[in-house]
């Protein structure tokens, strides 16, 4: 196992700062992983930051993790209240 946390950004998360940013704010995703990397960088570990609107690629990356990353860092977005299969593949790591 690694000093790695896998970052896993769910759908539509690439829109932000474009997409209603009265509602969601100007900061883009780059913003974010910005600030994950330097967050990462002074507690030591480092990050894996990725980005899909695919519930079975975000399904894949979370099973791939498993007992090769220190932990799994998860903003489902918009499959937050809808996805058991996440869930599901949450279980297993």
């Amino acid at each position: 196992m690694t000093d790695t946390i896998l970052v896993i950004n769910g759908p539509n998360l690439d829109m932000l700062g474009t997409r209603q940013p009265e509602v969601y704010g100007h900061d883009t995703l780059a913003d974010v992983e910005a600030l994950c990397q330097q967050t990462a960088g002074d507690e030591g570990v480092e990050i894996d930051f990725r980005q899909s609107d695919s519930e079975a690629e975000i399904m894949k990356w979370i099973k791939e993790a498993r007992g090769t990353t220190a932990g799994i860092l998860l903003n489902p977005a918009g499959f937050t209240s809808t996805s058991i299969a996440i869930l599901d593949s949450l279980l297993i790591y």
